[in-house]
């Protein structure tokens, strides 16, 4: 089991397939997204992965988190979630997940939280069809009718369906396509809706009721920012190599400068002895 990505919700558009088909779909971005902390069986009772999006400020983080994010060596984050994994699909702390973690025609499973619509009626949150429109109802067109029985029980049950506050909740939409990425950009193009509000975070994760494809990277597929600094050694070693360039600037000059010393000398002399 591989783990999900969390991603920024940018909006919705639309894109042609090679039919020329209309496809409406929601473009979600992977804001600099790490591995912040590892959950192993051993030490916390379960196997999960903990990963960061997007960057905060240092002075709005609290001393404890700063003291873990620094013990990741990872900049502070705007979003934190975890993500359960099997054992053989662990990731090195620091790793940075990439778009192509995911595949084009691959089926996910988006959870978010829905926009808020504030306190609504029982025909909006829970479609009710409402009293009659014509004769016989006194401007109560929209209520909900009768809540409760007679005299026994003489109450409202718990749970029924009145008017109240609507979204803002938990919501997860299971089987969506993946329609395209973007590696440049840092995008995933997912077909059709997705909960959650403009610059909203989003957990995106494989679907749990289809197989996952067999050309998805195994255990993740991460940025090649971070093949290529490990294939090209630490970062320590090409900042050191940038003073040596200095230096050598600085000597160049130096040595010119000696050399237009006697120049102006001689010029002053033969001035001197006119």
């Amino acid at each position: 089991m591989r783990s999900g990505v969390i991603a920024r919700k940018i909006g919705m558009t639309r894109v042609f397939d090679d039919t020329g088909k209309h496809v409406p779909v929601t473009v979600l971005q992977l804001d600099n997204v790490q591995v912040v902390a590892q959950k192993i069986f051993d030490r916390d009772g379960y196997t999960a992965l903990q990963l960061g999006a997007g960057t905060a400020k240092v002075k709005r983080v609290s001393k404890a988190m700063r003291g873990h994010y620094s013990k990741s060596s990872v900049l502070p984050k705007r979003k934190l979630a975890e993500f359960r994994v099997s054992d053989d699909a662990m990731i090195d702390i620091g790793a940075t997940f990439s778009p192509s973690h995911f595949v084009s025609g691959q089926k996910v499973d988006a959870v978010g939280i829905s926009q808020g619509k504030g306190f609504a009626g029982a025909m909006k949150r829970h479609n009710f069809g409402g009293l009659r429109a014509s004769h016989g109802v006194s401007i109560s067109h929209r209520s909900h009718g009768s809540t409760g029985q007679c005299q026994d029980p003489g109450k409202v049950f718990k749970g029924k369906k009145m008017a109240g506050h609507m979204g803002a909740v938990r919501v997860t939409t299971q089987n969506l396509e993946v329609v395209s990425i973007d590696e440049e950009n840092d995008l995933i193009l997912v077909h059709g809706a997705v909960p959650g509000s403009k610059n909203g975070w989003v957990l995106l994760s494989d679907a749990i009721k289809k197989p996952r494809p067999e050309d998805a990277p195994f255990p993740a597929g991460l940025a090649k920012e971070t093949a290529v600094t490990e294939a090209a050694g630490s970062v320590e070693e090409a900042v050191e190599k940038q003073p040596v360039i200095e230096a050598q600037s600085d000597d160049t000059a130096v040595a010119e400068s000696p050399s237009k010393e006697p120049e102006e000398g001689k010029e002053k002399g033969s001035s001197d002895e006119g």
